[in-house]
């Protein structure tokens, strides 16, 4: 049997998990995600694919890294943390 504590612990954890969908995000339009695209000649922004691997075949923003957004909690570590991120 698990105490009150341990439970509370559990159940903080997973509402801090579900606490950063209500995080503010910004948002760009696509000619904005085409400028930054055209600029990005340096590396400077990462372009993250989250739709599935068959979707990223089909294509993809050249460069752009693949984490489907299913195994996006287990992947963040691959996520730079210096650099902005575009996520489609």
């Amino acid at each position: 049997m698990y105490s009150e504590q341990f439970l509370f612990l559990i159940i903080g954890e997973e509402i801090m998990k579900w606490m950063q969908f209500f995080t503010p995000v910004s948002s760009i339009n696509w000619d904005e995600a085409n400028a930054l695209l055209a600029a990005n000649l340096k590396g400077d922004v990462v372009f993250l694919d989250v739709r599935q691997p068959k979707e990223y075949e089909n294509g993809h923003i050249p460069g752009a890294k693949l984490i489907p957004v299913g195994q996006l909690e287990s992947r963040l570590d691959e996520l730079p943390k210096d650099k902005p991120l575009v996520v489609y």
